[in-house]
């Protein structure tokens, strides 16, 4: 009989962990496996010479294409149609290596918010629970994956203008500085497929990174919305002399123990929230700031750009890419604010006027608690929401006036 005891019980843990590893492989299966290929991810198995291998040759294409790109910003400097064309690959690309540099730096970080998703009070505990995290999870990755879709659409483009050109007047598809001549096929074909790997390993890389970050944010939106259900599940008890005293008081017990998960619940994922922002703070800031600068760029770059070529499209599609990549950043923090809020609708909501007394002081303490909702700041400062969206949008429109007027 210990036996049997002992083997269900071993059975339950088993199913838990199952279920907690489930909340990783749900919500960052897809970034997992890009950054696991390029050796960016934490690293797995006893591979450490090829894992280093590996990260050492992508950290090289992106380093030195944003080395070849600053070089030739320096060489053109003062020519403002050069300089314009070349630096929103330049802001760009100093992104992608600021982001991984931070990425590779904060591993512990990472580790710590990866074992943060699976402790025991973030497990799922029943198929409404099951529902909640697959739907969050699926709306993100079905997010990111066409941020990822219009990326690649870029790249691609950028792959294909070149062979649009005449063979003596052929260039690369960037301009950087190259250690290679165009004017000899052998190093051309070098340099071209030099600049288009390091571009779309550089896409991947952006995805990857952010989805990262945007996944958590949803996993913590998702965590608090299974609070939602639990708080929906506090059970009315009327005062009533039909309705036993040992039951109602049971029923009351069962209130208070279910809310009081429900405060530790919404305490841990504060805690995790803070952990992720902690971590990834400066990354956010980097790329708001550098899309102020890229969405600029790039509209001075179509205003003066022929409308039936295939560079226009490309900055096109590009421009769409790097506001679709602000818009989820902005989308994904003003949806955990929001649902914050909501958590604090639905507590008040509850049949707290049928406990007891100290059922009711924890339910003000509680409310006056969240009377601040949960916000995620880029640099720790910029609240990531839809008027911050929408202020990024301005702020470029008013530097790209300022260059559209001096480049006339």
């Amino acid at each position: 009989m210990m036996n049997k005891h002992s083997l269900n019980s071993q059975c339950l843990v088993n199913n838990r962990r199952f279920k907690m590893k489930g909340n990783i492989e749900i919500f960052l299966s897809t970034p997992k496996r890009i950054l696991i290929w390029l050796s960016i991810w934490l690293r797995i198995g006893d591979h450490v010479i090829l894992h280093q291998l590996k990260q050492a040759i992508v950290l090289f294409t992106q380093y030195s294409f944003l080395l070849f790109e600053l070089i030739y910003i320096i060489v053109v400097w003062g020519d403002l149609d050069e300089v314009s064309e070349a630096s929103y690959l330049f802001f760009t690309q100093a992104s992608v290596c600021y982001k991984v540099a931070v990425f590779v730096i904060n591993k512990n970080k990472l580790k710590n918010l990866l074992e943060f998703m699976m402790v025991d009070i973030f497990a799922s505990q029943s198929t409404v629970h099951d529902g909640i995290l697959l739907a969050n999870a699926r709306r993100v990755k079905r997010l990111c994956g066409l941020f990822l879709l219009s990326a690649c659409m870029t790249c691609t483009l950028w792959a294909i203008m070149p062979w649009f050109d005449k063979a003596d007047t052929r260039s690369f598809p960037f301009k950087i500085w190259m250690p290679v001549s165009q004017h000899i096929f052998t190093q051309y074909m070098i340099g071209y497929l030099y600049q288009i790997i390091s571009v779309y390993i550089s896409a991947l890389l952006f995805f990857a990174v952010d989805s990262t970050t945007l996944s958590m944010i949803i996993f913590g939106c998702a965590q608090i919305e299974i609070i939602i259900d639990k708080i929906k599940k506090l059970k009315s008890v009327p005062k009533s002399a039909k309705l036993n005293h040992n039951l109602q008081k049971k029923m009351i017990n069962d209130n208070d123990k279910l809310f009081k998960e429900c405060i530790y619940q919404h305490q841990q994922v504060i805690r995790f929230i803070e952990l992720l922002e902690n971590t990834y703070h400066a990354n956010i800031f980097f790329q708001l700031s550098g899309t102020v600068a890229i969405i600029c760029i790039i509209g001075l770059r179509i205003s003066i750009t022929e409308p039936d070529s295939v560079q226009f499209y490309s900055m096109v599609n590009y421009m769409v890419t790097m506001m679709s990549q602000l818009l989820l950043y902005c989308w994904c923090g003003n949806e955990l604010t929001t649902k914050s809020e909501d958590l604090r609708e639905w507590i008040y909501q509850c049949p707290w006027y049928e406990q007891n007394s100290k059922f009711r002081s924890s339910i003000v303490i509680a409310m006056d608690c969240m009377k601040r909702p949960i916000i995620f700041r880029a640099g720790h400062y910029i609240p990531l929401s839809r008027p911050t969206f929408v202020s990024v949008l301005r702020m470029s429109y008013s530097y790209f006036a300022v260059l559209n007027q001096a480049n006339k």
